[in-house]
């Protein structure tokens, strides 16, 4: 049997819009629901800041962003101090609005039905990603 690495998840911590929120949610999602034991989660903070094991495996295995704005903190974060993601998933194209439109009635009314199309969507990436690894 082959070796399939765990791919590793790089959520968004910005709270400046409901983006940040759900992109955490559907990473939790995918991590806790989806794909537990194919996944593991990078806190960007900590990446950041310049902790040696979460930039290694970054360095190493596959990853995947998600970022809450089209800022794309989380995918620039893991290209500048690992390496290029394998995706990058904005909650922007997902909204067809930038961060600064949305209210309230919308994060309570849309998001939970937008997390769990994004949670699904990340967890076919996972699945492909790890298919593909050699």
């Amino acid at each position: 049997m082959a070796f399939k690495p765990k791919v590793g998840l790089i959520s968004c911590s910005g709270e400046a819009c409901s983006g940040g929120n759900i992109s955490r949610a559907a990473t939790l999602e995918v991590l806790h629901h989806l794909r537990p034991t194919e996944t593991v989660t990078i806190c960007l903070p900590l990446f950041l800041a310049g902790d040696e094991a979460e930039r290694d495996f970054a360095k190493h295995f596959p990853t995947i962003t998600i970022d809450g704005c089209s800022k794309l903190c989380a995918a620039k974060g893991t290209t500048r101090y690992s390496s290029e993601p394998a995706v990058k998933v904005d909650v922007e194209k997902y909204t067809r609005d930038s961060c600064t439109v949305m209210d309230e009635r919308w994060k309570v009314n849309k998001s939970s039905n937008l997390v769990e199309k994004i949670a699904q969507d990340i967890a076919s990436h996972v699945d492909r990603l790890r298919e593909e690894w050699k």
